[in-house]
């Protein structure tokens, strides 16, 4: 596996999809290790996060600050700030803030994800309100990802 030198900084630009409360820097794209991986920064506001889903890349989220809410295959749990959280690629699963403030994640993914394509083309498709499940299925066919119903409640 090749990786180039990267030098990310707390500058790096932000990437925002309001509808979903999200905040994300890119600090790793796929380019920078030959399609290895991807590492991304968050910001989730409080009570947010994406709706249930899958792919086949496998996600390994840490904790900055905060406090998560979890759903793997069905299964719910909490991860608090300084947790490491598995998603095997293929799992179906989605995320929330649990607090009253922003809360933050460092996730890798493995192998690489276009992140700042398809967060790009995310905030596009939900500009000013919530896409349903099969106008985001019809948009993330690209990325070979699955949207499979609502944000956690």
């Amino acid at each position: 596996m090749a990786y180039s030198f990267l030098h990310s900084t707390s500058g790096d630009p932000e990437l925002k999809v309001p509808e979903i409360g999200l905040g994300l820097k890119m600090r790793m794209e796929p380019s920078m290790s030959n399609g290895a991986m991807t590492i991304i920064e968050t910001e989730n506001a409080p009570g947010f996060g994406p709706p249930l889903h899958r792919h086949k890349e496998t996600e390994i989220f840490r904790v900055l600050e905060g406090r998560y809410l979890y759903e793997m295959d069905g299964h719910r749990f909490y991860a608090e700030e300084g947790d490491l959280v598995t998603i095997p690629g293929g799992a179906i699963h989605a995320f929330r803030n649990e607090t009253d403030k922003p809360a933050r994640q460092l996730i890798i993914i493995c192998p690489g994800l276009d992140a700042t394509g398809f967060f790009s083309g995310l905030a596009d498709v939900m500009k000013g309100g919530h896409a349903d499940t099969a106008a985001l299925n019809v948009f993330s066919k690209k990325w070979d990802i699955e949207f499979l119903g609502p944000p956690i409640s």
